[in-house]
């Protein structure tokens, strides 16, 4: 097991490394590698998701299709799983799994690995975003839960996963809409366009007036960056005195917010860091490189 583990190792280590990631191809090489005896067929009652699967919808109607397929032909490929206190984790093959309960299987070939809770984390994201499995929101919570339980920043899950920095600024944005807004993301009742701009804005009455327009009279993203702009205007032309100091204040802002992760706030003298846990919180004072003595 541990010259396996080992080989799991590299194999991970090369799956990141890699300009272009293939998580198939680190799949079918772990199948692959692993000797047929050391194939076993597990419970499936005794199964259950990563616990940092992003992923929370499923299609029904495939996973029906896959559950015919399983029940004529059975599981032809084996799922990868980790050990855990009761049962197993799954690493790969959760719409095998879901199926097989569907067909009514009672257990499922299987290889079992060991991988720790940063790779388990880290094969969850990219196999979905990989796949293009997950939605705008569920891609974001998984980074941000990735943020908040490695203590990265966004700079370096940019790197860990290979996007642009501002692709994760702007999606970590979505997680401030509010929850209803969020729904109609996950549920393609709105753009991912149209929700990037309205994460920019912070009145939520408004946002969520422009989510009623945008589904009612089909309202383009030029127009709600239009709207947006001149809803700007108005507040500039109301709050004058804080327009003289919006300039540097801004720019502050924006390093702190890239800094953080988090939306800060400059205003009346005062620096707001909102945050969503006392977890949160340390991560936040860790950044800042703020030590408290217990």
């Amino acid at each position: 097991m541990k010259e396996n583990r080992r080989a799991l190792g590299k194999g991970l280590e090369q799956l990141f490394a890699s300009e272009n990631l293939n998580f198939d191809a680190f799949e079918q090489e772990i199948i692959d590698s692993t000797p047929k005896k050391e194939i076993v067929d597990i419970p499936v009652d005794e199964i259950r998701s990563n616990p940092y699967q992003p992923r929370q919808y499923f299609d029904e109607e495939g996973l029906n299709e896959l559950a015919e397929s399983i029940k004529e032909h059975g599981v032809l490929e084996p799922i990868i799983v980790k050990k855990s206190i009761k049962g197993y984790e799954l690493v790969a093959g959760e719409r095998r799994t879901k199926a097989s309960r569907i067909a009514g299987v009672k257990t499922i070939p299987a290889i079992i690995t060991d991988f720790s809770d940063e790779e388990m984390m880290e094969i969850a994201i990219l196999e979905n975003i990989q796949r293009e499995d997950l939605s705008p929101i569920e891609e974001a919570q998984a980074y941000k839960k990735y943020m908040d339980k490695m203590g990265v920043t966004q700079e370096e899950i940019a790197n860990k996963f290979k996007k642009s920095r501002s692709y994760i600024t702007n999606i970590l944005g979505l997680l401030t809409l509010p929850k209803d807004v969020q729904k109609d993301v996950t549920n393609k009742k709105i753009s991912m366009s149209h929700a990037r701009v309205l994460s920019k804005m912070e009145d939520a009455d408004k946002i969520l007036e422009l989510v009623d327009r945008i589904k009612s009279e089909g309202l383009s993203v030029r127009d709600i960056e239009d709207i947006s702009k001149n809803s700007d205007i108005k507040k500039k032309k109301a709050i004058k005195r804080t327009e003289n100091v919006s300039s540097r204040c801004r720019i502050y802002e924006n390093i702190l917010r890239d800094k953080t992760g988090n939306k800060v706030s400059i205003k009346s003298g005062k620096i707001v860091i909102p945050f969503d846990s006392d977890k949160d919180l340390d991560r936040i004072m860790e950044i800042l490189n703020v030590e408290v003595d217990d």
